[in-house]
């Protein structure tokens, strides 16, 4: 949005870009076995099918016409605004999860308040990553915060991550089916991206919580409101 790139060619690009870049901080993120899978099955079987539905809505409305570019404009900047409200609050006044847990309270920590929660949040993330590109990572984990919230935010950010990889890469197919794709964009992101990934994955748990939900408020509320503003 910010280089002059049309709506749905920005989203389109960005979720394949996410599907590669996260499956390299995933394949990191599970040497080191931090990754819940059971919260990724749980969260995927509600984003996935919700995705293929938003796809098939976006194929029939026609991706590229100006009010679906509207719609996806401002409700992008509207979850982004969302999202950095509730991540500002959360640092401010919310209580800290543990740095580290122990086993059994690992089994109570990844047991959501009820079976159905995380498919009906899944679904709602799937809609909005296929319509926005954004969900797979800042507003999925306020949502995996919500539910699992004696959860380490270390492993929060790896459940996140290893979700977003099958969320974004049928996204991003889907987008590219329909020719919302700008592969050029695409190559120059990729070559750029790898390092930072790794790098972010051995930051992210020597970082205290406060300070990354802080940062990450201050630069989705930036967003949110150029986007609105456009």
């Amino acid at each position: 949005f910010f280089f002059g790139i049309k709506p749905h060619l920005a989203i389109g690009t960005d979720l394949l870009f996410a599907a590669f870049t996260k499956l390299g901080g995933t394949v990191s993120l599970a040497r080191t076995r931090m990754v819940d899978w059971k919260i990724v099955g749980q969260t995927a079987a509600g984003s996935i099918p919700a995705s293929l539905a938003t796809l098939y809505a976006l194929h029939l409305a026609g991706p590229a016409s100006p009010a679906t570019q509207a719609v996806m404009t401002t409700t992008l900047g509207l979850a982004l605004l969302l999202t950095a409200i509730a991540m500002l609050y959360k640092a401010l006044y919310g209580k800290s999860a543990p740095r580290a847990i122990s086993a059994a309270d690992l089994a109570v920590a990844t047991r959501a308040r009820h079976w159905s929660l995380p498919l009906l949040f899944g679904a709602v993330i799937g809609s909005l990553v296929t319509l926005t590109s954004v969900g797979a990572g800042a507003i999925g984990v306020i949502v995996l915060m919500l539910l699992y919230p004696a959860l380490p935010l270390p492993r929060i950010v790896a459940a996140d991550i290893a979700h977003a990889v099958p969320l974004t890469l049928v996204a991003g197919l889907g987008h590219a089916s329909i020719g919302s794709v700008d592969w050029m964009l695409l190559a120059k992101l990729l070559a750029g991206s790898l390092p930072g990934i790794w790098l972010g994955t051995r930051l992210v748990s020597s970082t205290p919580d406060r300070w990354i939900r802080s940062l990450l408020s201050v630069l989705l509320a930036y967003a949110g409101v150029k986007l609105i503003a456009l």
